[in-house]
């Protein structure tokens, strides 16, 4: 069945849900589309496939396109994703042609008919150029822009500086070298979708069973692709040294998405690096795309970890967070965001492995401590990060892109 604005009200009250109708009466018979290059396998796909029928369920037309390309355009963008995370890059012409290339025959066969574009990260980044724009266009940059590659920035730009505004999830992520007005709409999580709903005791049992998943010891869990700014190596050395005090299990669990070619090459470095752990089932290692298992493993972990080296937001930390569970995470990018330090859980550098050891092996000791980091977790999701403000936060830019000036 599908889910409602209004079935929210009970996570986040009555007025948030007036607010979201209130909103709404003036942009009726507006349209919206969102394009990305997947519909599933990281936080873009998630929150789309929330607020887009969403948004269509209080009377926006709201669509979403994927932008279609080869595994060549996609190990491009991966490059590029990579680079503007401050990666090296060799931006060759041959790059530079196949990445426009790709655009140009996807805008050939997607046409717009919307009042409004939001573009979402490098992929479809150029679609702008291939347009005769008649509606403003917005790019959603999810990635951390605090210190992008400059070689790649400066091809970029000639691209977004084309569009009306561009949305960041953080103020350091915003570009001083960009004249283009940059607004910030912190990532959600929906809490009545599969991921992070509640769930009764007979569905994580069962869960559990099928997935071979013992329950015997403490259970450390990451959820991430396996990408290298998530640092799944780093994460098998902290396991290790907690190991060494408190007989603990290790899971790793990250689905494969369709535009990161990058993700089996890392899960095979987990692999050789772990064999010993996999074999003894003490590190476990999960590909699937399943979002209740997600849900069921955030649940029964006694720690969650996000040991990431670059960080754009980390949904991640949200949903552990939602779940009041306690987290140890790497002070980067927009987790701070969500975690205070030793009130809501732990900030530790991502290099200072030992000192990620040492409060995941806090947190297993004080059972008491972890409850009330999450507790407190959870009041802050409900408050800042649940896709009810989403929601309002595309209905406000909306109004003012749309309404405001004459749209």
């Amino acid at each position: 069945m599908r889910t409602s604005v209004v079935d929210y009200v009970d996570i986040v009250g009555e007025e948030v849900i007036v607010s979201i109708y209130r909103l709404a009466a003036r942009l009726y018979n507006r349209s919206m589309v969102h394009i990305n290059s997947t519909y599933y396998g990281g936080g873009v796909a998630e929150m789309l496939s929330s607020l887009v029928p969403l948004l269509n369920d209080i009377g926006i037309d709201a669509g979403w396109r994927i932008l279609k390309g080869s595994p060549d355009f996609f190990e491009i963008t991966k490059k590029f994703h990579n680079a503007l995370q401050g990666d090296e890059i060799n931006l060759s012409k041959n790059k530079k042609k196949l990445y426009l290339q790709t655009n140009e025959d996807f805008s050939t066969y997607t046409h717009i008919d919307h009042d409004m574009v939001v573009i979402h990260d490098p992929q479809p980044l150029p679609l702008v150029k291939f347009y005769h724009k008649r509606e403003p266009w917005v790019w959603r940059c999810h990635v951390d822009l605090s210190n992008p590659n400059p070689i790649l920035w400066d091809f970029l730009k000639r691209f977004i500086i084309r569009y009306e505004e561009v949305i960041v999830s953080s103020e350091q992520y915003k570009k001083h070298d960009l004249p283009v007005e940059q607004r910030i709409f912190f990532p959600v999580i929906d809490p009545l979708s599969p991921k992070n709903r509640e769930l009764d005791e007979s569905i994580i049992e069962s869960h559990l069973r099928k997935f071979k998943i013992p329950s015997d010891k403490p259970i450390l869990l990451q959820i991430s692709r396996f990408d290298k700014w998530k640092d799944p190596l780093g994460v098998l050395d902290v396991y290790e040294r907690v190991r060494q005090e408190i007989d603990c299990r290790l899971i790793l669990c990250g689905s494969m998405a369709t535009d990161d070619p990058e993700g089996w090459q890392i899960y095979q470095k987990v692999i050789s690096r772990a064999k010993n752990h996999i074999d003894n089932k003490d590190v476990i290692l999960i590909t699937v795309e399943n979002h209740m298992l997600v849900n069921v493993l955030q649940r029964v972990a006694t720690v969650v970890v996000q040991k990431s080296l670059k960080e754009g937001f980390g949904l991640t930390v949200t949903e552990a967070l939602w779940k009041e569970k306690p987290v140890v995470a790497s002070r980067v990018g927009g987790i701070p965001l969500q975690i205070t330090d030793g009130q809501t859980g732990f900030l530790v550098e991502p290099t200072d492995h030992e000192t990620f050891a040492r409060r995941i092996i806090d947190l297993i000791k004080n059972p008491d401590m972890g409850r009330e980091l999450g507790k407190r977790g959870k009041e802050v999701v409900r408050e800042r990060f649940l896709i009810t403000r989403l929601i309002i936060d595309y209905l406000n830019m909306m109004d003012e892109m749309l309404n405001s000036r004459g749209g």
